[in-house]
C-alpha cells in the first residue's frame, strides 16, 4: 500500500467531523473542543487551517459555500469529497487494526529512571501519579457531562480508552514508587 498522502491525526479528526455535516474551520475547532477532543488531537488555529488547506489540496474535502454571520468575516464551509470519505475510512481501518510504535516520551524517560536516584525517582513517580489522578478526574467529568447527559457513548469512546490507559499508568507509577520507597526495587549503587 503506498504511503498515505496525509498522516496528521488532526486531519483524521476533521474528516470525522465532516461525516456529520459540512462545517467551516472555526466550527470544526469549536466542536472538537466542546467534545473534549483536544485531549486526543493537538488543536491550534494555525495547524487547523493548514490541515484544512492540505485536505483541500489533496481533494479530500472541498468548499461548498461561503457564509457570513453578522459582522463576522466570511467563512468557507467544507464537505467531504468521495475520495476524502474513502481515504478516511481506509485510514481509520488501518489505525484501528495495526498497532504502531509510537515512542512515548515517558517510556523513554522510564528507561533511565535509575539516573534519578531512589528518592528523586520515587518523588517524580508520585508527582506523576497526582497529575494522572487529576487527568482521570477530568476524563470522568467529561464523560459525566456528555455520556452521562445522554450523548452516545461511541462519541466519547476515546476519552474512555485514554482514561483506562491513565488508570493503568497510575497503578504502575504508584506501585513502582512504593517499591522504591520500601527498598524492594533493587537500586544500583553508583557511589
Amino acid at each position: 500500500m503506498p504511503p498515505r498522502k496525509i498522516r496528521n491525526t488532526l486531519a483524521l479528526a476533521l474528516l470525522g467531523l465532516l461525516l456529520e455535516r459540512p462545517m467551516h474551520p472555526y466550527e470544526m475547532a469549536s466542536t472538537l473542543r466542546e467534545r473534549f477532543k483536544d485531549s486526543s488531537f493537538k488543536i491550534n488555529p494555525g495547524s487547523l487551517y493548514d490541515t484544512v488547506e492540505s485536505l483541500a489540496k489533496h481533494r479530500w474535502i472541498e468548499p461548498v459555500e461561503t457564509v457570513r454571520e453578522g459582522n463576522r468575516p466570511e467563512r468557507t464551509v467544507y464537505a467531504h469529497t468521495e475520495l476524502g470519505r474513502q481515504e478516511f475510512i481506509a485510514w481509520l481501518d488501518e489505525l484501528v487494526r495495526e498497532p504502531v510504535a509510537e515512542y512515548p516520551k515517558f517510556v523513554a524517560a522510564v528507561s533511565y529512571l535509575g539516573a534519578l536516584g531512589p528518592e528523586r525517582a520515587a518523588a517524580a513517580l508520585e508527582e506523576r501519579a497526582r497529575h494522572l489522578a487529576d487527568r482521570i478526574d477530568g476524563a470522568n467529568k467529561a464523560l459525566d457531562e456528555t455520556v452521562g447527559q445522554g450523548a452516545p457513548r461511541l462519541f466519547m469512546i476515546e476519552v474512555e480508552f485514554v482514561r483506562h490507559a491513565w488508570q493503568a499508568e497510575l497503578g504502575w507509577a504508584r506501585a513502582t514508587a512504593a517499591e522504591i520507597r520500601s527498598g524492594s526495587l533493587p537500586w544500583p549503587d553508583h557511589s
